[in-house]
């Protein structure tokens, strides 16, 4: 029969032979629908197609790829919270080394000048009686020893008249071969017993030899305040 014999049949074989595409969801599913009318017949048969079966292979593969996506930004989170934590970490290593070195030049600072402090605090004294005596009280008030200048003095003026390089040749101290030296003639074993560390170890040096003797006295009477007499 001729596809134009009839004009109805013209019409009818257009629409069976055109074909019609749904949109394609967003996801990659797909669905296909057509019409045909089989040509010789009054009645258009239609038949739809279902979802192609590409459309899962669309969502696997965009599935795959967030996850891969997914996988790659926690990837690079990590290395971002590692970064941060190796820079926190090293700036607290950084700032405890700049505390330390300046905590450590504060403890110098203040050594330093305590050590100023102390060598001003230092006096310097005379080289003679008074200056000997002084010097000698100086000692004797960081080593707890008592004593005061005008004991100090009347027992120098009583033994030496003042001369650090007095001897006693005669008494029996000097027969036993251990004259009394100094300010405040003292014997050998007595000064040894009795010297001051930070004095110096000689008889003749005034200020070791009042210190000493001094040191004695507080022994055996209290003070050199409470000496009057041979001692």
């Amino acid at each position: 029969m001729s596809e134009t014999s009839t004009p109805g049949h013209s019409r009818r074989l257009t629409k069976a032979h055109k074909l019609s595409i749904a949109g394609v969801a967003t996801m990659g599913a797909a669905a296909l629908a057509f019409s045909l009318v089989p040509a010789g017949t009054g009645e258009a048969a239609t038949v739809v197609a279902a979802p192609v079966a590409w459309s899962k292979v669309v969502d696997g593969a965009q599935t795959q790829a967030v996850q891969q996506h997914l996988t790659v930004q926690q990837v690079v989170a990590g290395k971002q919270a590692q970064a941060a934590k190796d820079a926190a970490k090293a700036k607290a290593t950084k700032d405890a080394a700049k505390a330390k070195a300046e905590a450590d030049a504060k403890k110098d600072r203040e050594r330093k000048a305590a050590a100023s402090r102390s060598a001003a605090r230092t006096p310097v004294f005379a080289n003679n009686l008074d200056g000997w005596i002084k010097e000698a009280l100086f000692i004797m008030k960081k080593e707890g020893i008592p004593g005061t200048y005008a004991g100090i003095h009347r027992n120098i003026m009583r033994e030496s008249s003042g001369n650090p390089m007095a001897i006693n040749n005669w008494d029996i101290n000097a027969q036993n071969g251990i004259p009394s030296k100094g300010l405040l003639q003292v014997i050998a074993p007595t000064f040894k017993t009795y010297h001051v560390k930070g004095t110096k170890f000689d008889q003749y040096d005034p200020v070791a030899n009042i210190v000493a003797a001094c040191n004695y006295a507080a022994d055996r009477y209290g003070s050199m305040d409470n000496v009057n007499s041979a001692y």
